[in-house]
């Protein structure tokens, strides 16, 4: 057996061992020089940098909710409100399992499922150590219930809020507006540095249209956070503005009188000042409970709302449509005057029906036998439609158009509030635009009674009848009159003023006319002229809701009730030194002399006397 033998050489060993301490030196002195680079450019390159990121990572943004502003009336009575309420919130990193969690609070409260799936789309939007609320104006018996079980619910407490209220809920509900949580849509409109914190937003009425100047301005607070982002310490705060208080020109005592007034019937009142334009009355009926919005309306409860045939939650003071019945007449009189188609003095002859040349086709009057030869005056005080069909064919429907469009027919008012409807005044051009048909003369004599295809607001009655009564000057109706802070206080927006060029003989001569509407015993709304130091000009009005056959009678009695003609009427007073205008719009109340006029009686007669009532240095 043969061995084998290794000779070491320790030159060479040695040299490997030197080159790999060398290598191992060159590598340690690379990386070394590497770090000593990289803490110099921390340290002083980018100090700035991430100073800022270490910062952001320990001081979180919280933005401070501004208090929403209040809703005065002209007299200073609350309208809109923030009263103290109990919510229920939770924090969401503080609760282990969530599902569980809101499955128990919803047996234990009886919470809605519409209201769960809403607090889930909140809290999505914000941080999970922020407080969201689940329910909104707990009562007493919530708040019991759920201390019992308080301890096992952890992340759950009760928490006090301001929450808006209506005072008057429906009787200012179509006027004041509401409330209500923040949507999808609306999240993305909305300035997102205003509105960050916010839950909910003005949706009808003043509080959309001034909901700007109500919000107010959001502040913010520096909070110092521990690494789960939890609150250790407040560093800096930035108060936020609380939103302004508005004063309306509203007066919700003649705002009670008018929804009162209207009783069993669904309607509308506006009530103009004729000076200025401020909006005294608004009343839509029926109206609605607007705090249950606030706090988010059951499903069922709205679906009953919206399914109702009364239809509460349509503003017909601001959207209704209506023929305007007789409430025309006056206008239609002051265009005869005014275009030299008639004189004050010409008697036209009312055998009971009109015909047009070569037509058997009778368009009849209200009074069966006629009235036989009337002037302009007593036309207007009897409601002669013979003599209105006569002289709307006289003026044909382009002089009609022009002249009724100078008083506000067919166009939004202007009014501060959104979503109105602007009405349709009719002329040929409409017809072929929306019908592709030409314009028939019988089309031109029951535009000249308010029927056809004419339709108004009762907003845009009211404006009318304030022009008339002021003469041609045109008012904007307005309903906010004063912005007000803390520290100062603004006009509301600029009212545009205008004004129709009219002769005051035939102005006179048609307001004459309507003042023996009231106080002549031969006048549709004698009623209301008893007990009174003053005159009323006014006008009854009568709209056609079912059309009636040639030689067929209209029988209220045997009529389905909402089949029944609408009642209107329309007055200023007093007549010789106006203040106020008022429009009564009266669904299927049939007769605008004995169901509309007492109404605006009423309003007029309440409006006058507290004038008369104020120290002379107010009026």
């Amino acid at each position: 057996m043969s061995r084998t033998y290794s000779i070491k050489d320790n030159l060479v060993e040695n040299r490997l061992f030197i080159n790999r301490i060398v290598a191992a030196f060159i590598a340690i002195s690379l990386l070394t020089s590497g770090l000593v680079v990289r803490l110099i450019y921390l340290q002083i390159v980018g100090h700035e940098h991430y100073a800022s990121l270490a910062k952001d990572n320990s001081v979180k943004i919280v933005p401070l909710v501004p208090t929403r502003g209040l809703i005065y009336d002209r007299h200073g009575k609350v309208l809109a409100e923030n009263t103290p309420s109990y919510s229920l919130e939770i924090i969401p990193e503080q609760v282990p399992d969530m599902d569980d969690t809101l499955s128990r609070l919803q047996k234990l409260l009886d919470i809605p499922e519409e209201k769960i799936e809403l607090y889930q789309k909140q809290r999505k939007r914000q941080k999970r150590f922020t407080s969201t609320p689940l329910l909104i104006g707990l009562n007493e018996e919530e708040l019991a219930k759920f201390a019992v079980v308080r301890p096992y619910f952890p992340g759950v407490d009760i928490h006090t809020r301001l929450v808006r209220h209506y005072p008057y809920s429906d009787l200012t509900a179509h006027v004041i507006g509401y409330v209500g949580r923040i949507n999808e849509a609306e999240l993305k409109d909305l300035p997102v540095e205003e509105y960050r914190g916010s839950s909910h937003v003005g949706k009808l009425g003043i509080e959309s249209s001034y909901e700007t100047e109500l919000h107010g301005k959001t502040g913010y607070a520096e909070i110092e956070t521990n690494v789960q982002a939890r609150p250790l310490n407040t560093l800096n705060e930035a108060n936020p503005a609380s939103g302004t208080n508005l004063y309306l020109t509203l007066d919700i005592d003649l705002q009670k009188t008018a929804y009162d007034a209207l009783g069993i019937y669904n309607g509308a009142v506006v009530a103009i000042e004729i000076k200025t334009g401020g909006v005294l009355v608004f009343a839509s009926r029926p109206g609605f409970d607007p705090n249950p919005f606030v706090v988010g309306i059951a499903n069922d409860a709205y679906q009953t709302l919206q399914s109702s045939e009364n239809q509460p939650l349509y503003n017909r003071a601001l959207r209704g449509l209506y023929p305007p019945g007789s409430t025309v007449k006056p206008f239609i009189a002051l265009a005869g005057l005014e275009y030299d188609a008639i004189s004050a003095q010409q008697k036209l002859f009312c055998p009971g029906y009109y015909q047009l040349p070569g037509s058997p086709h009778k368009y009849r009057d209200w009074r069966k036998g006629g009235h036989g030869s009337v002037d302009l005056n007593e036309a207007i005080t009897e409601s002669c439609d013979v003599y209105f069909y006569r002289l709307a064919s006289t003026l044909g429907i382009d002089r009609i158009h022009e002249f009724m469009q100078k008083f506000g027919f067919g166009e939004k008012s202007g009014i501060d509030l959104v979503g109105e409807k602007e009405g349709l005044l009719p002329s040929r051009e409409w017809k072929f635009e929306k019908k592709k048909q030409a314009w028939y003369p019988g089309e031109t004599l029951i535009t000249g009674i308010g029927q056809g295809y004419h339709q108004v607001t009762p907003l845009q009655l009211a404006r009318a009848t304030a022009t008339l009564a002021n003469r041609g000057v045109i008012v904007t109706p307005y309903l906010v009159d004063r912005i007000a802070t803390l520290t100062e206080s603004k006009p509301g927006p600029a009212r545009q003023l205008g004004s129709i060029p009219l002769k005051s003989e035939n102005i006179n001569d048609v307001v004459n006319g309507m003042i023996n509407v009231v106080h002549s015993q031969r006048g549709t709304a004698k009623g209301i002229s008893k007990n009174i130091n003053y005159q009323i000009a006014g006008k009854t009005g009568t709209a056609q809701v079912l059309g009636i056959k040639q030689n067929a009678k209209y029988n209220e009695n045997d009529i389905d009730f909402k089949y029944r003609d609408h009642a209107l009427f329309i007055a200023f007073a007093p007549a010789d030194n106006p203040k106020i205008a008022v429009a009564v719009v009266v669904e299927n109340g049939g007769h605008g002399g004995s169901v509309a006029a007492p109404i605006a009686g009423q309003i007029i007669k309440q409006y006058l006397n507290d004038e008369m009532a104020k120290p002379a240095n107010e009026n």
